[in-house]
């Protein structure tokens, strides 16, 4: 039986996600502002986030929010941290890929995470000490023993354009490390749910914020992965450096992004 913060998670986001694809039908038409350099909101995230905090505080009224809109409101003993639409640019252009997150962090720690891709109808869930599931199913990390050979996903520093040549730097050094191959889908969520299920064997991104991995963090450690930031510590929700796979794959690619 699933915790009942997971239950109110999911029955959220799926309301969300209807408001999404509807709009999705009309996005030529759709309010869109530039929050920052390459960095959108559209009327679909500001009315999935409000449809979000509706329901959960509907249960919850004594609980705190950190959004990605409309920022922190609430205590923060008990608080839901949310993405509404994560992958903004895919659901501008059509690409059907993005994924709206959400995690409860309590007295400081994740316990619950959500991620629901309402294209693909792929809810990821889990609850700390319970273990990770899509759509119901238990999900793992995948095996391989290093970067190499390993398939990676990433996203480009696309906010901080003085930071692409460190990142092409780090991203020719898990080349040569032997990688097979890179992925760059455009939702950083849905990059650390599919680590979890072993789509892919490790994530790594620079710049991000705790709405963008809070729920994907949870999902990861709890299908048996590991997540960390550049220097191999656990600051990846203040710093927004993260990396995230099974231990020896977390371990190497840290290893390989070392320092410039």
């Amino acid at each position: 039986m699933r915790d009942p913060a997971v239950n109110i998670a999911v029955s959220a986001a799926r309301k969300a996600g209807r408001t999404i694809l509807r709009l999705m039908n009309r996005r030529d038409s759709l309010s869109v502002a530039e929050k920052q350099r390459h960095d959108y909101v559209s009327e679909a995230d500001r009315a999935a986030e409000a449809e979000i905090i509706y329901e959960i505080q509907r249960h919850f009224p004594d609980h705190g929010f950190l959004a990605e809109e409309s920022g922190a409101q609430g205590n923060d003993q008990y608080q839901w941290i949310i993405d509404p639409l994560d992958g903004t640019a895919n659901f501008l252009y059509g690409i059907p890929h993005f994924s709206i997150s959400l995690a409860l962090r309590a007295e400081g720690r994740m316990v619950v995470a959500v991620i629901y891709d309402p294209v693909k109808e792929e809810l990821f869930t889990a609850t700390r000490g319970s273990g990770a599931f899509l759509n119901d199913h238990r999900i793992r990390v995948g095996r391989c023993t290093g970067v190499n050979g390993a398939i990676l996903a990433t996203g480009f520093p696309f906010r901080n354009p003085d930071g692409m040549s460190d990142y092409l730097a780090r991203f020719g050094r898990l080349f040569d490390a032997g990688c097979q191959d890179m992925r760059r889908a455009g939702s950083a969520a849905l990059d650390l749910a599919y680590v979890a299920a072993g789509r892919v064997d490790g994530f790594w991104e620079s710049g991000l914020k705790p709405w963008d991995i809070a729920a994907g963090s949870l999902l990861v450690r709890e299908a048996g992965g590991t997540v960390m930031d550049y220097s191999g510590g656990t600051g990846y929700l203040d710093n927004g450096d993260i990396v995230a796979g099974n231990l020896k794959v977390a371990t190497n690619i840290v290893r390989c992004l070392g320092k410039l």
